[in-house]
């Protein structure tokens, strides 16, 4: 019995060599364990196969959600559609309501209601898109309701590319049918003749001042001011040469002064000639590679010319005022210009007892020009331009105190105000 208990001791003294010595897989950790697999060391991001189904992945999820957004682009393409001609339906609906052609309040109030689109979507407009996209996206809406109620004529100084072909653009749209003529004083007739609807003529430009053409005519015709269209003027040097060939630059000749110091300084070489419009001397430099043009960005697509040089013009803040001429005025907006013409007698104090009605009436005159009375020396007519509409009791009783002390007094329309657009 006492040797059992030496047996143990002895078992537990030494043991086993299972015990003593371990097996390799427990003494020396096998590869996968000591050494671990680059599935175990590195993150299964980078491993080649979990890489390219992550890949895969990706590229599915954006598959998707391209997918999906555009679904929503075409749902709301569709909506767009059918809520314009919606419009245009109302649009016809209403003109049913007016259908007295021979109504020219009728008429002017229809015209009110399509023309306002744009400015009550760009005063409601919260972005991305900016004003100007927002008002051209509705102006060319507006253009297409109309035309489905009448075609709408607009005479302009051409040719086509012109700035006042693309004054004309902006307020009517590309749905309307442009009338181009060669002079000031065509378009003149072709309103007064009833040829057009409308017409568009320059009436001052921020550098040159007046344009001396237009307001001869407002003094011979009778048509009636119903909009103006504010542009601004960017000049562009169009032509098939690099500036160093240039042996002329042609355009007419408010384009040419309103680039003049530009041009004296980078190229003093060069000829000046004048032409009877921007497009006609965009047409010159496509036919000669040593003839350069002034004109706009347009003109240069259209005529396949190369942009020389960009924005020009001496005053940066270049901007020409076109007014729409026609057989009315525009209705009341709130935000509104009234333009007049009158003849003082030839004494002293006549202007200014004439400008003292103004100031009683605390009228703001935003213009006012003296030009040459046709056929008389030494006499002028005086075109003004204050803010209100006709219909306002305080420009009424202007018109009414100014009729006594003026020898000639013709109201020339009455319009919304409007901001200058690019």
């Amino acid at each position: 019995m006492a040797k059992r208990p030496k047996k143990q001791k002895s078992a537990t003294k030494s043991p086993s060599p299972a015990t003593k010595s371990p097996s390799p897989a427990t003494k020396s950790p096998s590869p996968a364990t000591k050494s671990p697999s680059p599935a175990t060391k590195s993150p299964a991001s980078k491993s080649p196969v979990s890489k390219s189904s992550a890949s895969k992945s990706s590229a599915g999820a954006l598959s998707e959600s391209v997918g999906k957004l555009r679904q929503r682009i075409d749902r709301l393409d569709a909506e767009i559609l059918e809520k314009s001609n919606r419009r245009a339906a109302l649009t016809i609906d209403l003109a049913s309501l007016l259908s007295d052609g021979a109504d020219a309040e009728k008429q002017v109030e229809l015209d009110r209601v399509i023309e306002t689109a744009a400015d009550s979507a760009v005063t409601s407009n919260r972005g991305p898109l900016d004003d100007t996209s927002v008002r051209a996206l509705f102006r060319e809406l507006v253009s297409g309701c109309r035309a489905q109620l009448r075609t709408c004529k607009v005479a302009f100084l051409g040719p086509s590319h012109s700035y006042s072909y693309l004054a004309a653009i902006d307020r009517f749209g590309q749905s309307a049918e442009f009338v181009p003529v060669g002079t000031i004083a065509a378009v003149f007739a072709e309103v007064d003749q009833g040829n057009a609807d409308y017409g568009v003529v320059p009436l001052e430009n921020s550098t040159d001042g007046r344009i001396a053409d237009t307001l001869d005519m407002f003094t011979r015709v009778r048509v009636r001011i119903s909009g103006e269209v504010p542009l601004r003027i960017h000049h562009q040097l169009i032509g098939k040469s690099s500036r160093a060939d240039i042996r002329s630059v042609c355009s007419k000749p408010q384009a040419l002064s309103q680039c003049r110091n530009w041009i004296a300084q980078h190229l003093p070489q060069a000829e000046m000639v004048e032409t009877s419009s921007t497009a006609a001397a965009a047409k010159m430099a496509a036919e000669n590679k040593s003839v350069a043009a002034v004109a706009s960005r347009q003109a240069a697509v259209n005529f396949g010319l190369n942009l020389i040089a960009r924005n020009i013009e001496d005053n940066p803040r270049n901007v020409t005022r076109f007014a729409v001429i026609g057989q009315q005025s525009a209705e009341r907006t709130g935000d509104d210009k009234a333009s007049f013409l009158f003849q003082l007698p030839h004494q002293p104090g006549a202007l200014a007892d004439a400008m003292g009605i103004f100031r009683r009436g605390r009228l703001n005159l935003t213009w006012i020009e003296s030009f040459p009375k046709p056929g008389a020396r030494n006499e002028y007519l005086f075109f003004v331009e204050l803010q209100g509409h006709e219909k306002d009791l305080r420009v009424r009783r202007a018109l009414a105190a100014l009729e006594k002390k003026t020898e000639r007094l013709e109201l020339l329309g009455s319009y919304p105000r409007c901001e200058p657009t690019d």
